[in-house]
């Protein structure tokens, strides 16, 4: 389910990018600065009024499709990470269904090293 939501986001990344790309810009500040008029590029295939509303409804469309599907897959992630135990995932000892051997009398890991730092080494 995750993936094929991924892959319906991503078709509409793409097409929300091309839809942005195909309107003609404003040039309102940036008129002095070389970008002026013209009939050149994209600009001059993108003329009338209602080519340009069409655009701004499939961007509107577009952007609240990919903020549905972010909130789905945010959603869907969230549900797949829940905390689990440790103790849930471990496998068992023996297959046998014995119990787990008990600590040693001398408490754990560190306990025991003290203790055999203490005996005296055999002779080789």
């Amino acid at each position: 389910m995750q993936q094929v939501l991924i892959v319906i986001h991503l078709l509409i990344v793409i097409a929300l990018v091309a839809v942005i790309l195909l309107q003609r810009s404003e040039q309102g500040a940036l008129s002095g600065l070389g970008g002026g008029g013209g009939g050149g590029g994209l600009g001059g295939l993108m003329t009338g009024r209602g080519q340009a509303n069409l655009l701004t409804r499939t961007t509107a469309i577009l952007a609240a499709a990919f903020f549905a599907t972010s909130l789905l897959l945010a959603i869907l992630s969230g549900n797949a990470s829940a905390p689990k135990s440790v103790i849930d995932q471990a496998a068992p000892a023996s297959s046998s269904g014995a119990a787990p051997a008990a600590p040693a009398a001398g408490g754990g890991v560190l306990d025991q090293l003290k203790q055999l730092e203490g005996q005296p080494k055999p002779a080789p």
